[in-house]
């Protein structure tokens, strides 16, 4: 074959970056008239936190000028999110394209290895991505844990939810930033999944910025007022049954804070028809609201596949001690595959590779799926992702499950 897979760089002409474009363009759709697309790096510049593979094929010439054409490229991006209570190095995983002609020939599997091999020696422990075909992604070891998700539901459904005596809301302010962060981060890090939303690819502002308002929630503390949740909502276009009230983040860390968010959203019912929230569902919210009338409209699945057994196992924390051996195998990017022994001892984990014959073994998807918690090792088995003795069978589950898979943030 005359294919070449490199790594994109600032040092690349700028009809490689249009060429980029074009192919993400043709498989995702093309820009509306008029819309502005989203900035490509500068000749000489590249952004922090981004990396772009490609794979060209010297027998399929561009036209313009006879150069080997790109067809195929894929995007990666270095985030940190929340697993088991801790920050996990994570490689975000965007923007795979494989030009129509092209697809079918296995240049995703060249593209996965060397980008995810880079991000995995550079310290990312796992990846995700939000995949638009699932079953190539399995292959890989990916494996569905939770889905990002709209819903809707009648703003009228909203005037039932009881007061919150104990909590005040206001309109944020550009000095509530940290507090807001520091809500965002008390609600995430009890989940699996969350991005941090720290580092290069995020910038705070933002929050107060893209939106019609951020409303905060707001309790007594020894030291003063404490932020205990906020929404932050756009408003939209015009008035009446038709109109949506769009909510594009809620974070509330105590039922009170929930309600009082979820009154505040309700106060437009005279104007707007229905509320729309961006989350992951089941959603706590639907502990706190009176009605039912809660509508998924759109969702994205959510994959999940570990690059770095001790590195995503050690950060985290775990409520039981004990020792468990497994293998993993069948791993076609060589990164995960072998028997490794994990023990904690006051909570604080320890995992090394070993040997074993008897250790039960599971698939790269069934350690995906038992890390975060998204299925236990009855259900491993029933799937036939889990398999051997089932002597730490109740220790895995303890140890991975209690955590809801949530997410928030598309990419």
């Amino acid at each position: 074959m005359t294919l070449d897979v490199r790594r994109l760089g600032p040092d690349d002409p700028e009809a490689v970056t249009a060429a980029s474009r074009a192919l993400g363009a043709e498989a995702f759709g093309a820009m509306p008239p008029g819309a502005t697309p989203p900035p490509m790096p500068a000749p000489g510049s590249w952004p922090d936190g981004v990396g772009m593979w490609a794979t060209f094929d010297a027998a399929d010439p561009d036209p313009a000028d006879g150069s080997p054409r790109m067809v195929a490229r894929v995007r990666t991006h270095d985030y940190t999110s929340w697993w088991g209570g801790a920050a996990v190095p994570t490689c975000g995983f965007a923007g795979v394209v494989v030009a129509a002609e092209h697809r079918g020939r296995g240049h995703l599997a060249e593209l996965l290895r060397r980008s995810l091999g880079e991000a995995a020696a550079a310290g990312a422990a796992v990846s995700t991505l939000f995949p638009t075909a699932p079953g190539i992604y399995r292959g890989f070891g990916y494996e569905l844990v939770t889905s990002f998700d709209t819903v809707e539901l009648p703003a009228s459904e909203l005037a039932g939810v009881r007061p919150a005596p104990s909590v005040t809301v206001r309109r944020a302010r550009p000095g509530d930033l940290p507090a807001l962060t520091a809500a965002y981060d008390a609600w995430a890090s009890q989940q699996n999944g969350p991005l941090t939303r720290r580092g290069p690819l995020f910038a705070e502002e933002t929050l107060l910025d893209d939106v019609t308002g951020v409303s905060l929630a707001e309790t007594d503390g020894p030291d003063g007022p404490r932020v205990v949740g906020y929404a932050a909502w756009q408003r939209g276009t015009g008035y009446g049954a038709d109109r949506v009230l769009e909510v594009e983040d809620l974070v509330a860390v105590t039922p009170d804070a929930a309600r009082a968010l979820w009154r505040v959203v309700g106060s437009f019912s005279s104007v707007t028809g229905r509320v729309r929230l961006h989350t992951s569902d089941p959603d706590t919210a639907r502990l706190v609201l009176p009605s039912l009338a809660w509508q998924r409209v759109e969702s994205h699945p959510y994959m999940l596949r570990l690059l770095d057994v001790p590195g995503a196992l050690v950060p985290r924390t775990f409520a039981v001690d004990g020792e468990a051996t497994f293998a993993v195998t069948g791993d076609r990017l060589g990164l995960v595959d072998g028997t490794w022994r994990l023990r904690v001892a006051d909570g604080v984990a320890e995992v090394e590779a070993t040997t074993s014959t008897t250790a039960p073994v599971l698939t790269v998807a069934g350690l995906s799926l038992l890390y975060a918690g998204a299925q236990g090792p009855a259900n491993l088995r029933v799937a036939g992702h889990l398999e051997g003795p089932t002597t730490h069978d109740a220790l895995l589950a303890a140890w991975f499950g209690g955590r809801q898979v949530h997410v928030r943030d598309y990419f």
